[in-house]
């Protein structure tokens, strides 16, 4: 196995981004992003990759002042439990620390991959940043699913 190299992201990965979101979009795991909207975003990404290229992905997203969340995290087939995911969320970890954002949240299916990076679980109903921006305009706003997460900087 190559090693895993983290990067900011670039337009060059925007299609790759893309295609890695729309496939768990389409398993209704993730939410679809655009084209356009990640030409908009792609400096919020960190990007993984080895020698054969992208592997994976995830952005930051501002809540608030105190507040991001990690979103759009993936990693494409074959690559799952290598280190690419810790990798990413190290570089979003580290991102949120060069903005002076103290906290950084998640909702996700992976409770065990977040614990095992330092997240808590924690209740969804102490993130109303996150649920008046995009809860409401979620199909499954009314029967999430999902785990929220959080990790206080020190």
């Amino acid at each position: 196995m190559q090693k895993i190299q983290t990067r900011r992201g670039t337009a060059a990965d925007v299609e790759a981004i893309f295609q890695m979101i729309d496939g768990y979009a389409q398993k209704a795991i993730m939410l679809p992003r655009s084209r356009e909207l990640l030409h908009r975003i792609i400096h919020t990404f960190i990007i993984a990759e080895d020698d054969n290229g992208f592997v994976g992905c995830g952005s930051l997203t501002r809540l608030g002042s105190d507040l991001v969340e990690i979103r759009s995290l993936g990693i494409i087939d074959g690559y799952k439990g290598k280190g690419a995911g810790s990798a990413i969320v190290q570089g979003l970890v580290e991102m949120a620390r060069e903005e002076n954002t103290p906290k950084v949240m998640a909702l996700t299916y992976a409770v065990d991959f977040f614990k095992k990076n330092g997240f808590d679980v924690v209740s969804m109903d102490i993130f109303p940043e996150k649920v008046w921006k995009d809860c409401v305009h979620c199909p499954k706003q009314q029967n999430c699913d999902e785990i929220a997460m959080l990790k206080v900087l020190k």
